[in-house]
């Protein structure tokens, strides 16, 4: 009978210790998701330059949307495309910011003052980087470290980059809204990848700090000569 005791001891003694590690681990692998979160923070607040990609389908509907944003000279170009199979809708979009300027393509080529044109000038963008908050570019990364559960995933390679993949559940997000992905990556901390389930939507993110040339109406290439020499 003293044996029988022994051995369940013996059983309770490791269940607890593997209740134990179990809880370290997590604690552990949480105390990191928010460093590392915390390190792509700071790094997103030195970007002056990238491009950000991305599709979304719901339904019947799918999106295209491309901004490639150049904080020194003050200017991004927009790209939106969005079609609809059940109704054959087939809209698009094609502007480029400049200060608190905007100018929309035609289908000729021609640049023209938008009846409507996307909400933020350059400057809510880059000011948003610089001061490490949300924008609606680039993935939530300050939201996430406030309100996400951290988990680690994968290493994978997005935008020739190799980067780390994070699943992040929003904690008090409605019902279907709560989970993300991002892919940080592994060098330099800046985010690759944004994907959302529920919008069946992907966001990528490449040539952060680099060049971005893109086409300009006339009145941007005056106006920014004088700082960079070229658009």
């Amino acid at each position: 009978m003293s044996g029988e005791r022994y051995w369940i001891w013996v059983v309770v003694r490791l269940a607890v210790g593997v209740v134990i590690v179990g809880w370290a681990a997590s604690y552990l692998l949480t105390g990191s998701g928010e460093k590392e979160f915390q390190k792509t923070l700071e790094a997103m607040k030195q970007v002056h330059s990238f491009r950000a990609s991305e599709t979304a389908t719901v339904g019947t509907r799918h999106k295209e949307m491309l901004w490639e944003v150049d904080c020194p000279r003050d200017v991004y170009h927009y790209q939106w495309h969005e079609t609809d199979s059940a109704t054959g809708m087939d809209m698009s979009r094609d502007e480029v910011h400049y200060a608190t300027d905007a100018y929309a393509r035609g289908n000729d080529g021609s640049w023209s003052k938008p009846r409507y044109a996307h909400e933020h000038p350059p400057a809510w963008f880059c000011g948003a980087l610089a001061q490490g908050n949300d924008n609606t570019l680039m993935p939530r990364i300050s939201t996430m470290i406030q309100r996400g559960i951290l988990q680690k995933g994968d290493k994978k390679t997005v935008n020739s980059v190799r980067c780390q993949e994070w699943q992040v559940t929003m904690k008090g997000a409605p019902s279907g809204l709560e989970h993300d992905t991002v892919c940080l990556g592994l060098e330099d901390h800046l985010p690759y990848e944004l994907t959302v389930d529920w919008l069946q939507m992907r966001s990528s993110f490449s040539d952060y700090n680099a060049p971005i040339t893109f086409d300009v109406p006339d009145a941007v290439t005056q106006q920014t000569s004088a700082v960079t020499g070229s658009n």
